[in-house]
């Protein structure tokens, strides 16, 4: 059933509605005061019909700064990059009908990655609802599964109230994206104005404070683990919980593996850090988690990319399970000590309490699970010189452009990837540091995210770091064609970011798939963007420089190693308008270490023919 199905028709008259003291003004007007009382300070969006009164009480007055997208998709991904790298709120607000319904691809995003948003969204008058009138759409409808809560709002007196409940739900417990659907009517309408709202959420109290026993039962389980690891999720991430993770492995001696979102929770030089684990993880990480007597997972939800066959995930693991989301406990493993919390506060009451248990008992003797950790470590580290990593064209090795766009970087550089291969390299070879340094599309692999969200990142940056984080963007030749329009958003709103394309002129990532799964049948993944040639000349279409450089933005492009370097240095010199860098990179390259889809991860494989945790001595049967 729609969610217009029980909408009345008819609005209550003006005598009949609550009044309360305040100022006399319009729903639009309210809408932008709330939103200034709220402290948003930099909203996304596109204009249209049905959203226009709210447009119109936009003026050089206002407090926040509205950055101008050329698509309604864009807005919501530069919302996630700003919220990600701020730990704000993101907003943005677009018209009905497709405006509306652009932005279902990133509530959804963000509602996998628990980014939180508030979504605003115009709606034809409630007389019109139901009738199929001009760009009408049941935008409560579309989202419902994919979106933490939703409004409907045809009263204009209702909308304080209702934009501060939804950045107030957006942000606490788990965070996501709510949607604020407002009907012309409540735009026109008049109201009282009056601050701050009293909010009424019946049911809706997260925990952050860990209950009952939990907390000495996890300790009591790290004193009698002898092979413990730490699976950290993007949950410890929107947690700032960067501190209390390294401290938990510090005190416990338990390594660190992270899930995709959660790279830089921890630095990459930290001794207990092995980085990523899962289908492109390393292999040490990978171990790890299918080795280990103690999987405690923190903020993670137990993805398939991470665990591979879910029932051949850990195998001889006790399970404990901490997440502020009640209904991620037990979803795909159920947990030997579940502990719902906020992961921050959760993680400090925990530490004490193990120290506590080690004053009385002592640690365990971890020195036999770090020998064989640190050899897997060692002997299959991330790299990219193996005999089928080398370009046979002499175009560059994808993975080398990374390694160096990283050793060129600030050490304070806001990285942004797109989705493809390039993401995964860029989780694996980026040397991350600290927090916050890291934006992706996780959980639902959104290509086209990269560009938007890193002029949502450097907009966040300019607000909160006066622009002293620069943000590099990594993305595919095929990935930023989706959203490439946003050039202009860049160069107009004066966000600076830098944009590495690693061309290969195909979808790396499905040929990959197709080369390794589908017998090399090559169906619909050539781009030839740039590896085809006319009269021996280079065939681009489109031709990224020319591209960048028709909005206004700087255009470079790289063949040799040579030419990378003076690149990647060039656009580090510049800081006035965005910079792009068409590096030409080998189609072939695989991205490896790989666990096939709904294989063990014990069947990690290093490289082709070469799967680590299935050797003698490594496997299930001689671990245990």
């Amino acid at each position: 059933m729609q969610a217009f199905s029980g909408v009345p028709k008819n609005t209550a008259s003006a005598d009949k509605q609550t009044i309360i003291d305040g100022e006399k003004m319009t729903g639009a007007q309210a809408l932008i005061r709330a939103l200034e009382d709220l402290g948003v300070q930099d909203v996304f969006g596109l204009p249209g019909g049905a959203i226009l009164p709210v447009f119109h009480a936009i003026n050089d007055d206002t407090k926040f700064r509205f950055t101008l997208v050329r698509h309604e998709q864009a807005a919501g991904h530069a919302a996630e990059g700003y919220a990600v790298a701020t730990g704000r709120v993101g907003v943005c607000i677009v018209t009905s009908g497709p405006g509306a319904t652009n932005m279902i691809t990133p509530i959804a995003d963000a509602n996998m990655d628990s980014v939180p948003l508030v979504v605003i969204t115009g709606q034809v008058g409630v007389n019109a609802i139901g009738t199929d009138a001009f760009q009408e759409a049941d935008i409560v409808g579309a989202t419902y599964p994919v979106v933490k809560h939703s409004y409907l709002v045809t009263r204009a007196q209702d909308i304080p109230r209702v934009l501060a409940e939804a950045h107030y739900i957006a942000r606490s417990g788990r965070p996501g994206p709510v949607v604020v659907d407002l009907t012309k009517t409540a735009q026109t309408g008049e109201m009282y104005y009056s601050w701050p709202q009293r909010m009424i959420l019946p049911g809706y109290n997260p925990t952050t404070k860990a209950h009952g026993r939990v907390i000495s039962d996890a300790a009591k389980l790290f004193a009698q683990s002898y092979r413990p690891v730490l699976y950290v999720g993007g949950g410890a991430v929107r947690s700032n919980a960067s501190a209390e993770v390294a401290e938990l492995a510090e005190v416990t001696g338990a390594p660190i593996v992270t899930t995709l979102p959660a790279r830089g929770i921890v630095p990459n030089s930290n001794p207990k850090a092995l980085g990523m684990l899962g289908m492109h993880g390393t292999v040490a990480a990978t171990a790890a988690a299918q080795r280990c007597d103690l999987l405690v997972a923190i903020g993670a939800r137990f993805d398939d990319r991470v665990t591979g066959k879910l029932d051949a995930f850990a195998p001889g693991a006790r399970v404990i399970h901490i997440d502020i989301d009640p209904a991620e406990i037990g979803k795909n493993r159920a947990p030997d000590v579940p502990i719902v919390g906020d992961v921050s506060t959760v993680l400090n009451d925990l530490i004490p309490e193990i120290k506590r248990s080690q004053a009385i008992g002592g640690k365990p003797n971890l020195k036999p699970w770090w020998d064989e950790l640190n050899r897997l470590r060692e002997e299959y580290a991330i790299d990219y010189d193996q005999p089928c990593d080398k370009p046979t064209d002499g175009s560059l090795a994808p993975q080398w452009v990374i390694k160096q766009l990283s050793d060129h970087a600030d050490p304070s550089t806001i990285w942004v990837s797109d989705v493809g291969q390039h993401q995964m390299w860029s989780a694996q070879l980026i040397d991350f540091e600290k927090p916050h340094s890291w934006i992706s599309s996780g959980g639902l692999g959104t290509m086209g995210f990269g560009l938007p969200a890193a002029i949502g990142a450097s907009v966040g940056s300019q607000r909160d770091f006066k622009g002293r984080k620069p943000v590099w963007l990594i993305a595919g030749d095929g990935s930023f064609q989706m959203t490439s329009e946003e050039l202009t958003t860049a160069f107009l709103d004066h966000a600076p970011v830098k944009i590495a394309i690693i061309n290969n002129s195909v979808y790396g990532m499905v040929r990959q798939w197709q080369t390794l799964f589908f017998g090399q049948h090559y169906s619909q993944t050539n781009l030839a963007d740039g590896d085809s040639k006319e009269g021996g000349e280079f065939f681009d279409v489109p031709d990224f420089v020319k591209l960048a450089e028709a909005y206004g933005c700087v255009g470079l492009r790289a063949f040799t190693e040579d030419e990378a370097i003076d690149a990647i240095n060039k656009a580090n010199e510049i800081n006035d308008r965005p910079v792009l860098i068409d590096f030409r990179v080998w189609k072939d390259a695989m991205v490896w270490p790989m666990v096939a889809a709904g294989a063990s991860n014990n069947e990690v494989a290093y490289r082709p023919g070469t799967q680590p945790l299935l050797h003698k001595g490594v496997d299930d049967g001689d671990q245990a």
